[in-house]
């Protein structure tokens, strides 16, 4: 079976990894800063605060900006749960913005959407294509409103020239391990506000610092979200290979979109001319007569080893949020969830697989019969 996608793991990884565990500290050591500073070289923020997953690192965002009951978030529905989940854990209620037909939350429906309890805009660069952060961030400005990113499928992902994690006042980054580098588990929070970082590290260390000898002091309630040097080692390895990664991805996704330009069956979402996509995911959006068989187009291609997924239900699809916030339908979320397919882009995949795969989905959606309108 190739998935959609997943991690590379070659030996100086591994060598990475067994030096670390070998060493005097397996979690609160140097490499833990080592892995930030490089980060934050590549990304050119000044500050990287790396955590034990995007999800902490964004329930730390929020908190942050002393996200709390009553207040108001405005995010994508087109997203991991996480995203909004992090949100309700401070008690603040998500209010889902429509997206555009590239799977991006709708910069232009935002506006109307904002409320005297509206604290922050948390958008998703969706499958590593960038928001138009520009837009959201003079929007936010304008209301004085935060924005936060959440960039977990961007990591190297570029406007203009420059890399993902510099405009927001705070990007997530992931590093799970279908993404484009990898800690094991592992997220962090770049910005370049120095309040920010300072109370990042507060939080995701139980709020303590350490003032001398044994005396330590707690400043606020914070939460164990630190990430180890065994899994920065590794992600310090991965690092190094990063931009090879994306090129790999990106090779693979300029031969899908010349061999699927113009079929009939469905289309692509072209990257602008301006943006550089980490190619997190490479998604397809069906025609509509192909809805009602998208399953058994899921099916049959992964009978055939190819191992096609679907993102994302609409978060407000959810059990626990159709009770928290009762029925929703946005019209381009909930049309773009019965149309996306994403299909295998990764750099451990082959040209020769890339070709095989296209060869097999295009035989494949040609067998199916469609709805009958």
């Amino acid at each position: 079976m190739i998935p959609y996608s997943r991690q590379s793991i070659d030996q100086s990884d591994i060598d990475a990894v067994v030096e670390t565990l070998k060493g005097d500290f397996l979690t609160g050591g140097k490499t833990v800063g080592d892995f930030e500073e490089a980060l934050a070289n590549y990304l050119g923020v000044k500050y990287v605060c790396v955590m034990n997953s995007a999800t902490s690192a964004l329930h730390v965002a929020y908190q942050i900006i002393d996200l709390h009951a009553g207040d108001e978030i405005i995010t994508t529905p087109l997203s991991f749960a996480a995203t909004s989940n992090t949100a309700i854990q401070c008690g603040a209620k998500p209010v889902f913005c429509d997206i555009k037909w590239d799977g991006n939350i709708n910069e232009h429906k935002i506006e109307a959407l904002i409320t005297p309890r509206t604290k922050a805009v948390s958008a998703v660069d969706f499958g590593g294509n960038p928001v138009e952060i520009q837009a959201l961030k003079a929007l936010c400005e304008k209301h004085r409103l935060v924005l936060i990113d959440d960039a977990s499928h961007a990591l190297g992902s570029e406007i203009n020239g420059q890399k993902v994690g510099n405009v927001a006042d705070m990007s997530i980054f992931s590093f799970h391990a279908i993404k484009p580098i990898t800690t094991f588990e592992g997220g962090a929070i770049a910005t370049n506000n120095t309040e920010f970082y300072e109370k990042a590290k507060l939080f995701r260390s139980h709020g303590i610092v350490k003032k001398s000898h044994w005396n330590s002091d707690m400043l606020l309630l914070g939460e164990n979200y630190r990430l180890s040097d065994v899994a920065c080692a590794l992600g310090l390895s991965q690092l190094k290979r990063l931009d090879a990664f994306i090129a790999k991805r990106a090779k693979i996704a300029r031969y899908y979109d010349e061999r699927f330009h113009n079929n009939p069956y469905f289309t692509t979402i072209a990257i602008a001319a301006t943006k550089k996509s980490s190619y997190h995911l490479y998604p397809i959006l069906l025609d509509s007569s192909l809805w009602c068989a998208k399953e058994e187009l899921f099916e049959s291609l992964h009978l055939k080893g190819i191992g096609v997924q679907v993102h994302y239900k609409p978060i407000y699809q959810l059990s626990y949020y159709k009770a928290l916030l009762g029925e929703q339908r946005l019209a381009n979320a909930e049309d773009f969830y019965r149309a996306e397919l994403s299909i295998p882009c990764h750099q451990g995949m082959s040209m020769e697989d890339a070709v095989w795969i296209a060869d097999t989905l295009l035989e494949e959606i040609e067998k199916l019969k469609g709805c009958t309108r």
